[in-house]
């Protein structure tokens, strides 16, 4: 049932139906066509061959002055020929509305005022009336006389001609037409079922090759060119496979540098420890000296876990945002405020610049981590003496802020990976400037949560210029 139930919502399925409906649905407006176009053909001929017998019956019935001696034997017989090969009923009206004859001998000597026959009477024109329904031709045609040169309706013939023939001929055509429309069903479906099968086999490679990839028996990129919708799908797939890997290697590099990290405290603290174990009578300067050492190791771990924890908080979504109204002047110039004792150590100058007043809607503690991790690296990676520059700005939309530094720059081939997680442009003196290499990929994922963007320009040995730009009310 399980198969079933999936097969009828496949492609397959649907391109089956579609292909039925695209060979069956015309054949049957063909068919319907053809049988209503055969009835009013033979509608039309049966009307034009009786028309032609009561023409010819209306001129004989003047002649033998029917109308007012209707005991012809002649026309007699002729009447019930007509009535018997056209399976039909034949009555003639005089001018007083009177039946003089009746083939059923039914309504002899009663009166027949029906619409039809009082038109005739009036306009002299013969009517016909074809009902479907109950499978009969009416047909009311004028018995002219001539009348001192002048043309006047002196009876009116009231044929009545079943069509059984008509509808038994349409009953074969129908029949024959139903056996027709079941064969091209039969073949339209085996057809499509081939058809859709050709069709589908692209499709059906890409699911094996995934399959393939997800059981780990295939591990390169896949590729089926059979039409440009699969070369759209494998590209599509190839791509998000790329970007799988490409955080499948950034995940097994980060768990590499967390454990190095964490590790390297940890290292140094059991040394120091062993060191201290190992000898007897350690003075107390030593000793004093080492468990420094040791308590130095232990507030670097503890900022990395601190930092590593940050990370995780800003990775959640943005349930977690605090969005308040924010007067943006005043938090920057608290946070060169609280930096300011660092920049003083190196002679570094911090400058705030801003040429308006902002408001906006932010989540304060994280944009202020983000802003003060920025301006924190501006000043470890300066050059002494140097400056530091934080400019504000906004237009209708967003506000931006600049941190602009006169530091050591950075090389053009580590621009693109300053964000990542542990990364450090400069190894060689990644021991003598304090971080966890955290620092940026907070800065982002704070900027990342506000819907916001951060840019940075860099030259060596010329400085650096990081670009936020945060939206003024916050996209819920």
């Amino acid at each position: 049932m399980e198969k079933k139930f999936t097969f009828f919502k496949s492609l397959r399925f649907r391109i089956m139906v579609i292909l039925v409906i695209i060979g069956i649905v015309p054949s049957i407006i063909v068919e319907k066509g053809i049988v209503n176009s055969y009835e009013d053909r033979a509608v039309s001929l049966r009307s034009f061959s009786v028309k032609n017998q009561c023409d010819i019956l209306s001129n004989q019935l003047v002649k033998e002055q029917y109308l007012q001696n209707p005991s012809s034997v002649a026309i007699d017989s002729e009447l019930t020929m007509l009535s018997t090969v056209y399976n039909g009923r034949i009555l003639i009206v005089d001018q007083d509305f009177r039946v003089v004859k009746d083939t059923y001998d039914i309504d002899r000597g009663k009166y027949m005022i029906s619409e039809e026959v009082i038109r005739c009477f009036t306009d002299g024109k013969e009517t016909s009336n074809y009902d479907r329904e109950n499978r009969y031709i009416e047909m009311t045609v004028p018995i002219h006389t001539d009348l001192e040169n002048d043309k006047q309706v002196a009876g009116v013939l009231l044929i009545s001609v079943s069509t059984e023939e008509i509808v038994a001929s349409i009953h074969i055509l129908e029949q024959k037409g139903m056996t027709i429309l079941s064969i091209i069903m039969v073949l339209v479906v085996a057809l499509g079922y081939v058809l859709a099968g050709i069709l589908m086999k692209p499709f059906e490679k890409i699911g094996k090759s995934i399959e393939d990839i997800t059981d780990g028996f295939l591990d390169e990129n896949i590729s089926v060119p059979d039409y440009a919708e699969t070369v759209m799908i494998t590209d599509a797939f190839n791509k998000m496979l790329g970007r799988l890997k490409s955080l499948d290697d950034s995940r097994q590099e980060f768990v590499s540098n967390v454990s190095h990290e964490l590790k390297t405290p940890l290292t140094s603290m059991k040394v120091l420890a062993d060191s201290l174990v190992g000898q007897e009578n350690v003075p107390i300067e030593l000793y004093q000296e080492f468990m420094q050492d040791i308590a130095d190791e232990i507030d670097r771990e503890n900022k990395i876990i601190t930092d590593l924890l940050t990370l995780v908080k800003l990775d959640k979504k943005a349930e977690n945002m605090n969005i308040e109204s924010v007067n943006i002047n005043e938090l920057l110039e608290l946070i060169l405020k609280r930096l300011k004792p660092i920049a003083a150590k190196h002679n570094i100058e911090l400058v705030l610049e801003s040429s308006r007043a902002v408001n906006a809607e932010i989540d304060e503690t994280k944009l202020t981590l983000a802003i003060s991790n920025l301006v924190e690296n501006a000043i470890k990676y300066n050059l002494e003496n140097g400056w530091v520059r934080v400019s504000l700005n906004a237009d209708h939309k967003y506000f931006y802020v600049t941190v602009s530094d006169s530091g050591k720059g950075i090389p053009e081939e580590s621009i693109d990976h300053i964000f990542e997680r542990f990364y450090r442009v400069d190894k060689s003196h990644s021991t003598e400037i304090e971080g966890t290499g955290l620092g940026l990929a907070i800065t982002r994922s704070a900027i990342l949560m506000h819907h916001g963007a951060i840019r940075v320009r860099s030259k060596e040995n010329e400085g650096t210029t990081f670009s936020v730009r945060i939206p003024l009310t916050f996209i819920r």
